[in-house]
């Protein structure tokens, strides 16, 4: 048989290299893709490293939250410290000079400012004791404390007290002192008005604890042979501590157990109600559809901080009182609609693909394909709007939380944090700073893994690349 050049065998054999992929799956190949986006992959290890910060950190760190200790008072972050050991206070009398009298003879009209001032015995957290020289005319002083140096008459600081005659020349202060600079000045009085002058002496008590408070708070054992003017040390507060001399830490852990428990078991609970609302929605279509949409609509104009109010005074919490049920429940009956929609729109436009009317015609029911098919592929919207939601969780549980309506102390969150730490900002930044940061740094960091989730799931992105 003749065959034609066109349909003759090739003489030289052709080498065909054939590339082959493994098979992935769906979610196989999201992950791939999701690695590829270093934001996102970095903001998955914030949002883990939190986790493990709310669930292990306090096995690890056991300190109480709620534990006082007067001693560092809004002390800064700092390394472990040590404290001198003193004996109970004794009240000593006041100082007073016999050679000067208690009444001026006549009232000048200028009275110079006291010379002399200077600190008796040891300055210490426990007790600051001050004296100075008398002043001729003087019928009595005013102590003022301050924590910067004054920088005019007006500037002086904290009255801390006056002594009633002219010849009582010292002053004992043991109102919370911490372990800071102190500035004193003392102005004299003629017993009625106070003079332009005053003397300003700066102090730096050291850090003081009296035995028996050691043994309480477990720094030393109750028999042991401790002495006066030993160093003990004081509780290790890496983060420092707040108003109260509570540890930082510790209630930045607590806290995020209070605000990532709203924030992921809100979302959680008003996406899942949305998914089955949407989903229902979407499938059936027509009128189920309409009617069902507008109650969305409906829901959608409801105001959150009026149904937040009244459902506080429904459960009967008053002011002062955390509302975290009421917010919880608040967040779930008015936060679903966005869901509702995402998902109505995934499923109208699944229902009406081929390999559905496929499934169907072979005889599939309707919880059949909802199982098998439909909520598979809407799989990748859900998980990216959960992602978006618990941010949007947790910075409305910060806010209210803020202006006093959600958590109340002393259960702390970040947010009441934050609330309590705006008081001192000026004066103590890191009451503020902390709890703010660890809000800024959650909420973008699933912001963050959100959009690198709709990289990773969006099938017509897929499809370009």
């Amino acid at each position: 048989m003749n065959m034609t050049p066109d349909f003759s065998r090739a003489e030289h054999s052709i080498s065909v290299e054939q590339i082959s992929r493994p098979s992935l799956s769906y979610w196989q190949d999201a992950w791939i893709r999701l690695k590829k986006s270093t934001r996102a992959l970095i903001s998955l290890y914030i949002v883990i490293a939190l986790g493990l910060f709310t669930l292990i950190g306090p096995l690890i760190w056991q300190v109480d939250p709620a534990l006082q200790d007067l001693n560092q008072i809004s002390q800064p972050p700092s390394f472990a410290r040590s404290a001198i050991l003193v004996g109970p206070f004794e009240r000593e009398e006041t100082l007073i000079d016999p050679n000067h009298p208690e009444e001026p003879a006549e009232y000048p009209d200028v009275i110079p400012a006291p010379q002399g001032l200077r600190v008796v015995g040891d300055a210490t957290t426990q007790h600051i004791r001050i004296a100075w020289e008398p002043v001729d005319g003087a019928g009595g002083y005013a102590i003022y404390r301050n924590t910067h140096e004054p920088e005019g008459l007006n500037d002086l600081g904290l009255p801390l007290g006056n002594t009633m005659t002219g010849n009582e020349i010292s002053y004992d202060d043991r109102l919370s002192l911490n372990q800071q600079d102190y500035y004193y000045s003392i102005v004299s009085t003629d017993g009625f008005d106070e003079s332009d002058a005053y003397t300003t002496l700066k102090v730096s008590p050291a850090a003081a604890i009296t035995k028996t408070e050691a043994i309480q708070r477990g720094l030393l054992e109750p028999d042991s042979d401790a002495a006066f003017g030993d160093e003990v040390q004081l509780e290790f507060h890496p983060l420092g501590t707040d108003y109260l001399g509570r540890d930082m830490l510790a209630r930045l852990m607590e806290g995020a157990r209070v605000s990532l428990f709203i924030g992921i078991c809100a979302p959680f609970l008003y996406v899942l109600f949305g998914i089955l609302y949407g989903g229902f929605a979407g499938y059936f279509g027509g009128g189920v559809d309409s009617t069902l949409m507008r109650f969305a609509d409906f829901v959608v104009a409801l105001p959150f901080l009026l149904f937040m109010i009244l459902f506080k005074i429904a459960f009967g919490i008053g002011p002062g009182e955390s509302g975290i049920m009421p917010m919880l429940i608040a967040m779930v009956l008015l936060s679903w609609p966005g869901t509702a929609r995402l998902v109505r729109g995934q499923v109208l436009q699944i229902r009406n693909n081929g390999y559905i009317e496929a499934a169907r015609l072979l005889g599939a029911k309707d919880h059949y394909l909802i199982i098998r098919h439909i909520l598979p592929n809407t799989m990748g919207v859900i998980l990216v709007t959960l992602t978006f939601a618990v941010p949007a969780a947790i910075f409305t549980e910060a806010f209210l939380s803020f202006i006093g309506m959600g958590v109340a102390p002393p259960t702390p969150s970040w947010g009441s944090m934050c609330n309590e730490g705006v008081k001192t900002m000026l004066s103590h930044p890191h009451e503020l700073i902390f709890p703010a940061a660890f809000i800024s740094i959650t909420v973008l960091a699933f912001n963050l893994l959100g959009d690198g989730l709709t990289e990773a799931l969006d099938s017509r992105m897929r499809s370009r690349e």
